[in-house]
């Protein structure tokens, strides 16, 4: 059984608790080597789905605010960075820029929403969705409206990134970033204060966290981190349209997370991964279904309604969830309990008085 023993302070605040962790990460540092270029294009598709479902997990796993309208940060990020390149802004400038332009976006987004909470939340972050998706046809002068803008390769000090193993690189680079970033965030006040008004708003209060400010930075964060994955996202794709932001990326955005693990860094990224090979899966699902039943509108959506209902009711810890239920089975072999993980039903008396 391995049982993490903490002898001093700097294991105390360690972000990963042993070594475990970085090897299996390690092992992406080798994957241009094992890969073809349509996995690595595809690995580089998760690496920033994985970067937008850390910044979607702030706000839904750590501090409990549900948002249905993920896409449009992504496509804010997306198109302004598309448009600062250009104008021939430097690449990391832009990106930059555009990570303040989508915390900004969140920022504002946060302030008339501050009080709102649970299915009124959700249908005022897709009420924006569908702003930003209307704005992005009828900028035309910034995005191109329906004929969309094309972006180049990105041009990293002087190097044009070109080759799909330096475009993983590079959306890599930025994952382990964001990574380490959260990880920190989380452990500090700031991420102490979000977690404390995810369990319960009216204890936190009463310790004086302000919830509409670490609200409003909750969404700051999480739009910003977004609209850094859309920058890459812009390079990825190659070409910007407005329905590449749809209600459907959001969807997916927020199965992303709840199939992943709430409350979990590494679920996001359990999460991308599944949404990443979830569009092969289903493509190759068509080919066997009756011609009518694979022409339906819609079909795509309702299978992801139907993952995320299912893993809502049979699996909420999520893929990582499911896996440390795994790995503590074999740790604790022959003395493992079912009990364990049993799901109890104890609340806070004061989310009874609610």
């Amino acid at each position: 059984m391995r049982v993490v023993f903490k002898t001093s302070y700097d294991q105390d605040i360690r972000l990963f608790r042993h070594g475990g962790d970085v090897f299996w990460y390690g092992l992406l540092l080798l994957a241009p080597l094992l890969l073809d270029t349509f996995y690595l294009g595809e690995l580089s598709l998760i690496c920033i789905y994985a970067i937008a479902g850390l910044g979607l997990m702030l706000l839904v796993g750590y501090t409990g605010l549900v948002s249905l309208g993920h896409a449009a940060f992504l496509a804010i990020g997306a198109y302004a960075h598309a448009y600062l390149i250009g104008l021939g802004w430097p690449f990391l400038l832009a990106l930059s820029v555009a990570t303040l332009i989508s915390a900004t976006a969140g920022l504002l987004i946060a302030l008339p929403t501050s009080r709102m909470t649970g299915i009124y939340l959700a249908i005022a972050t897709l009420a924006f969705a569908i702003i930003v998706e209307q704005l992005a046809i009828n900028l035309r002068p910034i995005t191109g409206g329906f004929q969309g803008m094309a972006v180049d390769h990105p041009v990293l000090f002087g190097v044009t990134l070109s080759e799909p193993w330096q475009f993983y690189y590079l959306c890599l680079a930025v994952l382990i970033l964001v990574l380490l970033g959260c990880a920190n965030l989380l452990r500090a006040p700031t991420g102490r204060a979000l977690m404390a008004i995810r369990d319960s708003e009216i204890s936190a209060q009463s310790m004086g966290i302000p919830l509409a400010h670490y609200k409003a930075i909750a969404f700051a964060l999480s739009a910003g981190i977004t609209g850094l994955a859309g920058g890459l996202f812009a390079h990825k794709i190659s070409y910007l349209a407005p329905d590449a932001f749809n209600i459907i990326l959001s969807v997916q955005l927020l199965l992303m997370v709840v199939v992943g693990g709430l409350g979990s860094l590494h679920g996001a990224i359990y999460g991308a991964m599944f949404i990443g090979f979830l569009p092969q899966a289903l493509a190759l699902l068509r080919d066997h279904l009756p011609s009518g039943v694979a022409s339906t509108p819609g079909l795509e959506a309702g299978i992801f309604g139907l993952i995320l209902m299912l893993f809502i009711i049979f699996e909420p810890q999520g893929l990582y969830g499911r896996w440390r239920k795994v790995k503590l089975y074999f740790d604790l072999f022959p003395l493992y309990r079912k009990a364990t993980f049993r799901r109890q039903k104890a609340f806070l008396k004061t989310e009874r008085l609610q």
